[in-house]
């Protein structure tokens, strides 16, 4: 099986870089990560570049010319597929079209509801019971791109941010790479 390249955006702790590229190592997993890239070295997530032998760059695409060749730069690598994970910087229209329907992003709610940040907060504030994560297509309005996959979590009573951040995150670790199967299995 021939595998596509992917690189993968993080600003955080990577842990769902760190399970994609555990499910990347399997022999049917579609994408092999190839490069990471972060909008700050201070990313934690960096680590599991170096752990597993992964090219780093730290990048900064407001500046026009590191623009122009870190999009030269994902040509050469034939990189197929970018997966936002924890990206916290929004990417420009000019980015996003060069790479139309090549980018994934995972957001911790059920979208459409929570756009943006805080969501958490926002969800618990609200009385919700269900909540989850998405995965979608990247287009250029904020957590706006077409559904590929949705996890359900239940919110419980005694669930605050951080225990429904964390039920949240354990179907997050399952759904980036279930989404990634589904639009290559098509």
């Amino acid at each position: 099986m021939v595998k596509k390249k992917a690189c993968v955006f993080i600003s955080g702790s990577g842990t769902n870089l760190k399970a994609l590229i555990n499910n990347s190592r399997n022999y049917n997993f579609p994408i092999n990560i190839s490069y990471i890239v972060s909008n700050t070295k201070k990313a934690k997530g960096l680590k599991y570049g170096k752990l597993y032998g992964i090219p780093c760059d730290i990048i900064n695409l407001n500046n026009k010319l590191k623009f122009e060749m870190f999009i030269n730069k994902l040509k050469n690598k034939n990189i197929s597929l970018i997966c936002l994970a924890g990206y916290m910087k929004i990417l420009s229209k000019s980015f996003i079209s060069r790479f139309k329907k090549k980018i994934l992003n995972i957001h911790p709610s059920l979208l459409p509801k929570y756009k943006g940040l805080d969501t958490f907060n926002r969800v618990l504030k609200s009385k919700d019971k269900i909540t989850g994560c998405t995965i979608h297509y990247v287009n250029e309005k904020l957590d706006s791109g077409k559904i590929i996959l949705q996890k359900k979590v239940l919110i419980e009573s005694k669930d605050n941010i951080q225990k429904l951040k964390f039920k949240v995150q354990k179907q997050e670790y399952r759904a980036y790479s279930e989404a990634i199967y589904k639009i290559f299995a098509n």
